[in-house]
């Protein structure tokens, strides 16, 4: 016998939150995906058909969302740089982690943004972009020890590609979905040595990184959070 009415089980609960959110995460990748990250918490809210007052209760910020929808593309970025510092050529290593990077933004207009910008607050999501960084500059290094890259080659032109590329894909990815791999082409032939030509000094990297955090989601309005609909 039982003193009173039993308490419901706290397990169902547990699982319907765990659906949710996956059911959040798979919405955000997908508006991400074709939207970009401008897209609002309140669309992704939608598309998972939740209230917009679940989706913060499993995200507190529109950066922790970023870094839980973008955990895998970030892990493919790292594997990446590995794949190209195997590579035996120097150069082959170096142009095609480019190319791959670069076809990465291309799929998915999010990710294209997630890598122009940078997110403090997503720790997880910064080290594995340091990660990456520091597997390019051991790239840099080898192809200019080949002989095939530029000696004013810098870090710094990375970074400047990927923007360039991530405004092809947004301005034009879903009607000329190649026109990456020509802007990619004519950069990877202009960064080869012989150099034709000084180049002008690169941008600081505390200008860069200003411009990367500027870049950043915009925060939502205390309506947007508050109101579940």
């Amino acid at each position: 016998m039982t003193s009173g009415p039993q308490q419901p089980d706290a397990q169902p609960l547990r699982s319907d939150a765990e659906r949710n959110r996956g059911r959040i995460i798979a919405a955000a990748r997908t508006v991400f995906e074709r939207d970009g990250l401008g897209a609002s918490m309140a669309s992704v809210a939608r598309e998972a058909g939740v209230g917009i007052a679940t989706l913060f209760r499993h995200f507190r910020a529109k950066e922790d969302l970023i870094a839980a929808v973008f955990a895998d593309r970030m892990d493919a970025y790292v594997t990446a740089v590995n794949a190209a510092l195997d590579d035996p050529d120097a150069w082959a290593g170096f142009t095609g982690f480019i190319e791959a990077i670069c076809a990465m933004q291309a799929a998915d207009r999010g990710f294209a943004d997630v890598l122009t910008t940078t997110f403090p607050a997503a720790e997880a999501l910064e080290q594995q972009r340091a990660a990456a960084y520091h597997g390019f500059l051991e790239l840099i290094a080898r192809a200019k020890d080949s002989g095939h890259l530029r000696e004013d080659f810098a870090s710094q032109d990375l970074v400047l590609l990927l923007i360039a590329n991530a405004g092809i894909v947004n301005f034009a990815g879903d009607i000329i979905p190649d026109a990456w791999r020509r802007l990619v082409a004519l950069l990877i032939q202009s960064f080869q040595a012989p150099a034709r030509g000084p180049l002008p000094d690169p941008p600081a990297d505390d200008s860069l990184y200003e411009a990367m955090l500027r870049a950043g989601p915009v925060s939502v309005t205390s309506r947007e959070r508050n109101t579940d609909k």
